[in-house]
């Protein structure tokens, strides 16, 4: 192989791949339009093939370390950097994606949220006049433990919070998939039988008001309510709202399946399970934030309950903000 041949004609391909790589090191890959970076995965794959090349013939040193150094650099912009899009692309959608979501999806939230109110109404009138009905849904033995011991059951999480606010996370986790997938169907084995789109959503969200609606005449009857929300409220302010996004995701499907309005019904199922999805993926971390706080800070006896009340109506604050934030218009980025 004559090298300086081979040199002078590859010259201009190394030298274009360097002007590609030092734009994309300097803004990133979105610097680049999309023929530009197919380019520049073009040009990585014939450097490379020159630097196996250039090894094994009779190349100076110099020309072997500046292809290796293109090589190494454009393996790092292709690879790595899209994975840094990739975490990129995830901070958006937190910071401005997920809230858009929440803002597009109120009414089906709100619905959600309804339906846990109206269970939690009638389970707090039912328990009020009924002792028996407070014992059907809690137990019997429950609700008696409780009133004798007069103390939150809750002290069972202190000594093991790392356990108890991981099985916190998962069962959160777990409801959540369960009021949306509620929203197609499922199956209930005592039935047995299958619900239809958007029974079983609506089943869960009443059923869990109910079962709240219950526990706040018992902790009432026991002279437990101010320590017991002092306990709920740190992590239920984002709990509960997280399981509302939940039903509401499941009620959105719903809406596809018997509601499909000017869609065929396979393409609204498409469209709305997009929009569920995206509102289930956001609220993991709200549930994951609220395991830990229910594990690590609520129960804790040492924690002032005013400080409890402080905290949860802070974060309540802050979550209402961040489901109000808007993605600034270019017009605004411009003025700023």
């Amino acid at each position: 192989m004559n090298v300086q041949r081979w040199m002078a004609r590859r010259e201009a391909s190394w030298r274009q791949l360097e002007t590609l790589l030092t734009q994309a090191e300097k803004g990133g890959l979105r610097s680049l339009s999309g023929s530009q970076v197919r380019q520049m995965a073009s040009l990585y794959r014939s450097v490379s093939a020159d630097l196996a090349r250039a090894k094994g013939n009779s190349v100076g040193q110099a020309v072997i370390k500046d292809l290796q150094g293109l090589t190494s650099r454009s393996y790092s912009q292709i690879y790595q950097g899209s994975r840094r899009q990739e975490w990129q692309a995830l901070w958006e959608f937190y910071r401005y994606g997920f809230p858009a979501v929440v803002q597009q999806s109120w009414a089906y939230i709100a619905g959600a949220t309804g339906l846990f109110a109206i269970g939690g109404l009638i389970g707090w009138w039912l328990a009020r006049q009924d002792p028996a009905f407070l014992t059907l849904v809690l137990g019997q033995e429950f609700v008696e433990e409780v009133k004798t011991s007069r103390e939150l059951w809750t002290v069972s999480i202190m000594g093991v919070e790392p356990v108890a606010s991981s099985g916190i996370m998962i069962n959160n986790i777990g409801v959540s998939l369960k009021a949306l997938l509620g929203g197609v169907t499922m199956f209930i084995p005592q039935g047995p039988m299958i619900t239809p789109p958007g029974a079983f959503t609506v089943f869960l969200l009443v059923f869990n008001g109910l079962m709240i609606g219950c526990v706040g005449v018992l902790v009432a009857q026991a002279n437990l309510a101010y320590d017991f929300w002092a306990f709920v409220l740190p992590h239920g302010v984002l709990e509960l709202p997280a399981i509302f996004m939940a039903g509401g995701a499941g009620l959105i499907l719903a809406r596809g399946i018997l509601l499909p309005g000017p869609y065929r019904r396979l393409d609204a199922l498409k469209l709305y399970g997009l929009q569920a999805a995206q509102l289930l993926y956001g609220i993991i971390p709200l549930l994951v934030i609220a395991g830990l706080i229910e594990g690590f800070f609520s129960p804790q006896t040492w924690i002032p309950s005013g400080l409890k009340y402080a905290v949860g109506t802070a974060l309540l604050i802050g979550l209402g903000q961040y489901c109000r934030t808007q993605r600034p218009s270019p017009n605004r980025l411009e003025l700023s």
